[in-house]
């Protein structure tokens, strides 16, 4: 959300207005719920095999597949209905055009893990897209910007979902589902995804470069990020991933929020 709001503030060249803000922001809320329903539906049998994943909601009988497919398909109807919004008071016809193809793309995560080992990466380009689609929604074309700025994010994404996939090692194992711990083992898949979050890094430099809206407070959030994710990676270690939910879920969400937030900031003034 905060790299699709930083988009957004990008191709307004400054405040963007409500008939374009709350489309986006319904659009990041109705994809994020269709990716993780048809998550939840897709993988409801390997979550069974798994003991970190056996409670949730589907294996645990909390919730059916019929609510679950009723969720999907709601929130893919409200993502349909917002992007369509471009269309008829815009007259930007890319967000409803394209609006079927990026659901399926999300909704198609769960598939890679069984073919494999760069579904990290796919992960990654998914949530690239919510720069794009913003972008192209508000400007109705791509620059370099955000195309930057996806790239940035897909590899940020791949590296943190590469460290969440050490703590199913085991399990990945005996189902054979397909991540690079599975293949690598736990240590290499650490430098791997130190490695990735490095381009990340570098990606984000180049995104500020890149933009004449960006300056020095977007760049003191990416030196923050810079430094939080080079923290992250000292928590998770090959034989200690008990911080593990602190680097994956606490140190990501800072590092977004931050980045996202000074970079909106820098944009206005």
């Amino acid at each position: 959300m905060p790299f699709a709001l930083l988009a957004t503030f990008l191709a307004a060249r400054g405040v963007p207005s409500p008939g374009m803000l709350v489309p986006i922001i319904v659009c990041m809320i109705t994809a994020r719920t269709v990716a993780m329903a048809a998550n939840r539906l897709l993988d409801a049998e390997l979550d069974a095999r798994n003991p970190r994943t056996a409670k949730r909601a589907i294996p645990s009988g909390k919730l059916s597949r019929v609510f679950m497919s009723g969720a999907l398909a709601a929130s893919a109807g409200g993502f349909i209905a917002a992007t369509s919004l471009f269309w008829f008071v815009y007259k930007n016809p890319w967000p409803v055009v394209l609006s079927l193809p990026v659901l399926l793309y999300l909704a198609g995560y769960p598939l890679m893990k069984r073919f494999t080992r760069l579904c990290h990466y796919y992960l990654g380009a998914a949530l690239g897209l919510a720069p794009i689609c913003a972008y192209l929604a508000v400007a109705g074309r791509l620059d370099l910007p955000p195309i930057i700025m996806a790239a940035a994010v897909l590899c940020w994404t791949a590296g943190f979902d590469i460290i969440y996939a050490c703590q199913d090692y085991q399990s990945d194992l005996e189902t054979g589902v397909r991540s690079v711990p599975a293949k690598y083992g736990i240590g290499k898949a650490l430098w791997l995804s130190r490695a990735t979050h490095a381009m990340s890094a570098g990606l984000l430099i180049a995104l500020g470069w890149s933009s004449p809206l960006l300056g020095t407070i977007y760049f003191t959030g990416v030196a923050i990020a810079i430094g939080l994710l080079i923290y992250e990676h000292t928590l998770v270690k090959p034989h200690d991933l008990s911080k593990l939910n602190l680097a994956f879920f606490t140190m990501n969400g800072i590092i977004s929020l931050i980045v996202g937030s000074l970079g909106i900031v820098d944009v206005l003034l």
